[in-house]
């Protein structure tokens, strides 16, 4: 991938999709001396917003909205929103919009995510994903008339809906088919000890659950048991963003996510992915990866603008420690780092009680760790994990120790 980038003024970049990603970028090309014309095209007709939000103040009523404090006129960036683009034709440098081609010397695909839809739900009346401002906007009446809903999928997202739910008044059902929560996050001894917390909100969690149908009023598991529902929220996962893709020549990963290489470059010359959409290889975890988080959005935008802006020879390499966290059930959630099956897990204070942290050891070192209600623990960890320091076990252990005095 030889991109020839440089800072002309003759030199257009486009970037597809007005999230979180696809913003930063914009902002952080600036901040790097790009003096090229920049074009932001968001498929959705709200000025730019941030997600985490949706599933909080802005669900609950509390914030009319979360847009970007970005002033994309002064900026010199080219916003076009409503602009759906449906196609890449990378020999001519074209893409393929709703509202006609639009030619590009640059392009940053950072067109996030979408919601898996439960199947057989879609067109089904009182069924919502929760993903977009209209989605968001759409659920408030939900809340606000204090309906009995269902949740599907007890993920992160379903948890947070959970909770805003509960804090409304709601009457909360959540249906999880896996043996527990956030089952493809954490392992069950950990997710063990989060079930409590749905039963402790007054919620109510069905797990090991498939839904067999969703009808108007109602959702019907495979056991025969026939939930009541004034509106069914499904949160069973998120999938690239990509399908408008294909024969594109953009290499995809088996999970759909655009593979790009450790500065963020697609597999054609002068083309970039960042975000919830793009996959890439960790040198610190040894395996490519997918970050479906906030923190990633935030990030790997710097990148991808340093090395447009400087060049691939100068610019740096993206090898981040994953950051996310969630706000459920009274409690605040953080996770850092990266874990697999096979690494050690250490405890770190009393799960059964109001604050705990789970530490992942791989030969000694310190990989990830889960926070509840210890940000300095998170804090210093993730310090750790960024110097991919070794860490003694005993010590990690004691929680009146600080986590950073465990480092050998």
């Amino acid at each position: 991938m030889s991109d020839q980038t440089n800072t002309s003024s003759d030199r257009r970049v486009v970037i597809v999709g007005a999230g979180m990603a696809g913003v930063q970028t914009a902002v952080a090309l600036r901040e790097q001396g790009w003096h090229g014309t920049i074009t932001l095209l968001g498929a959705e007709r709200h000025r730019p917003y941030d997600r985490p939000p949706l599933s909080k103040a802005v669900l609950l009523g509390k914030a009319e909205g979360s847009a970007f404090e970005v002033d994309f006129a002064s900026l010199g960036i080219d916003l076009c929103l409503g602009r759906e683009v449906t196609a890449l034709r990378a020999e001519e440098r074209v893409l393929e919009t709703s509202a006609g081609p639009v030619p590009y010397d640059v392009l940053v695909i950072a067109t996030g995510a979408r919601p898996v839809e439960l199947p057989g739900s879609e067109g089904v009346p009182g069924v919502h994903l929760l993903r977009t401002l209209d989605d968001a906007e759409g659920l408030r009446p939900v809340l606000a008339e204090q309906r009995d809903v269902v949740a599907v999928g007890a993920g992160w997202i379903g948890a947070e809906f959970a909770t805003a739910a509960r804090e409304a008044g709601c009457e909360v059902t959540v249906v999880e088919a896996a043996d527990r929560p956030l089952a493809g996050a954490l392992p069950a001894e950990v997710a063990a000890h989060m079930e409590a917390w749905y039963a402790d909100s007054g919620a109510r969690l069905l797990t090991g659950a498939r839904v067999a149908a969703v009808e108007d009023g109602a959702v019907l598991l495979a056991d025969g048991t026939r939930l009541p529902a004034g509106a069914v929220v499904v949160g069973i996962g998120a999938r690239p963003d990509t399908d408008w893709l294909a024969g594109s020549g953009i290499t995809l990963a088996a999970d759909r996510s655009v593979a790009t290489d450790d500065r963020l470059r697609a597999s054609l010359p002068d083309v970039y992915a960042v975000g919830d959409c793009a996959s890439f290889p960790s040198a610190r975890y040894g395996e490519r990866l997918l970050v479906h988080h906030w923190d990633n959005a935030l990030q790997g935008p710097r990148t991808v603008a340093e090395n447009i802006a400087l060049g691939p020879a100068e610019g740096p390499h993206y090898d981040p420690v994953p950051y996310f966290w969630s706000e459920q059930f009274g409690r605040f959630v953080q996770y850092a780092g990266h874990h697999v099956d096979g690494d050690e897990l250490v405890w770190r204070g009393d799960p059964t009680g109001a604050a705990w942290t789970v530490c992942w050891l791989r030969d000694g070192v310190l990989v990830a760790l889960l926070a509840v209600g210890r940000p300095r623990d998170l804090a210093q960890g993730r310090k750790l994990i960024e110097r991919g320091a070794a860490v003694d076990r005993e010590k990690a252990a004691n929680a009146s120790v600080p986590l950073k005095s465990a480092e050998r």
